[in-house]
């Protein structure tokens, strides 16, 4: 049998004894800022102080003493025969394979078209190298110092260990195990919000050169967002006539892009107009906060906490 612990980094999301696989050791590392009572599960529990998932997740594989470390995201729910797919997934794996990913699988309503923020959590099945479900050597993560504590948001902070992994000669692969990625109701702004993960892709950008991107297969839309957000602020400074024009067509081709493969009902068609004029600011002062914070910090590593 394969030394295995599951680590599992929560903030109390209600689906957490989902994500619990039965049969196997279990640490849940709780990161709730200010805990207002146990979590809902029987296996050992350790608290990293709401320090965001990656320090959770370094809080937990540290915790852990076996040779594999399996991360589970808390919303999460492993599929049939998890465990024993799991296992014939790390049975064997040459030394030079540091992680093998699991396969995730996002329900979805086959009787109409996907909504935007639908769209979004689907993209979880084809995304590389997320935690959602990832097993890792705990050797490879001793040699690359675990996670980056920069990255303070479920954002970037697996890419980043995936390309240090890289870097440091290991290989990483795909499993056969599957495991359910429900899609949440995160409210009508929860688009708009997501624009703060632009911050961390400016330490990306920094730790990991211009093509990071394409090494992890992420294409990204910021010049769009960038062009959109300076046309609109020549227009409200300077009133050039020009401007209106070209912040409407690029704002308008942005909401199309969005609108078009989904349902297109009106509430989405309303979401879909409102956030789409919101997000280019949005993703541009993220963008440059995370900018700021990158060059008034010191290069290098950051020391991992414990």
């Amino acid at each position: 049998m394969t030394d295995i612990t599951v680590v599992i980094p929560t903030v109390g999301r209600a689906g957490l004894r989902d994500a619990v696989p039965a049969g196997m050791r279990v640490i849940v590392v709780d990161d709730r800022p200010a805990a207002d009572g146990p979590l809902p599960v029987d296996v050992p529990v350790v608290a990293s102080g709401g320090r965001g998932p990656a320090a959770a997740r370094n809080r937990g594989w540290r915790a852990a003493a076996s040779e594999w470390v399996v991360f589970l995201d808390d919303d999460v729910v492993p599929g049939p025969g998890w465990a024993e797919r799991l296992e014939a997934d790390l049975a064997g794996l040459p030394p030079d394979v540091a992680a093998s990913q699991g396969r995730i699988v996002v329900p979805l309503d086959p009787g109409r078209r996907p909504t935007d923020a639908e769209r979004n959590t689907a993209g979880l099945a084809t995304a590389r190298w997320i935690t959602a479900d990832m097993a890792v050597r705990r050797s490879a993560l001793e040699q690359v110092g675990g996670f980056d504590e920069r990255f303070p948001r479920a954002y970037r902070e697996d890419a980043d260990l995936a390309l240090r992994l890289l870097a440091a000669g290991h290989r990483l692969v795909s499993g056969s195990r599957t495991t359910v990625h429900p899609v949440r109701d995160e409210g009508t702004w929860a688009s708009v919000r997501r624009q703060r993960g632009n911050a961390d892709d400016a330490l990306m950008r920094r730790l990991h050169g211009r093509d990071w991107r394409a090494r992890i297969g992420a294409p990204g839309r910021f010049r769009r967002h960038l062009l959109t957000t300076v046309a609109g602020l020549i227009a409200l400074v300077t009133r050039k006539r020009w401007a209106w024009p070209v912040w409407a067509a690029l704002t308008a081709e942005f909401a199309w892009r969005r609108i078009a493969p989904g349902p297109r009902t009106a509430p989405e068609v309303l979401r879909m107009a409102v956030t789409s004029v919101a997000i280019p600011p949005a993703a541009c002062l993220h963008r440059l906060r995370g900018e700021l914070r990158v060059r008034l910090t010191k290069g290098g590593r950051a020391c991992i906490r414990t």
